[in-house]
């Protein structure tokens, strides 16, 4: 398990799942499981901007991205490793 899914695997359990780790793995589905509501989204959503400072687009918020603990930690690795390709390139655009 990434820190990253280390991470939200604690927010969920401490604010939706009251600590009860047994019940839900990385694998399993938000939606499945019935683990949030569109509150909980919400503060899912917003947990994620400010613990990475990072800001996730309406066309990000899907299923695909947001709907288990391994879902979640692959669209992060994504969504922080992106700013660093674009500052690379930046560079090397400046430097030649």
């Amino acid at each position: 398990m990434t820190a990253i899914e280390q991470e939200i695997r604690i927010f969920i359990l401490d604010n939706f799942l009251m600590g009860r780790e047994d019940i839900l793995s990385n694998h399993d589905s938000f939606l499945e499981k019935g683990i949030f509501d569109s509150t909980g989204i919400l503060e899912l959503v917003s947990f994620l901007e400010q613990r990475y400072n990072i800001e996730l687009e309406p066309e990000e918020l899907v299923p695909e991205n947001l709907d288990s603990i391994s879902s979640l930690g692959r669209f992060l690795q994504r969504k922080l490793s992106a700013p660093l390709a674009v500052s690379a390139m930046d560079v090397s655009h400046t430097s030649a």
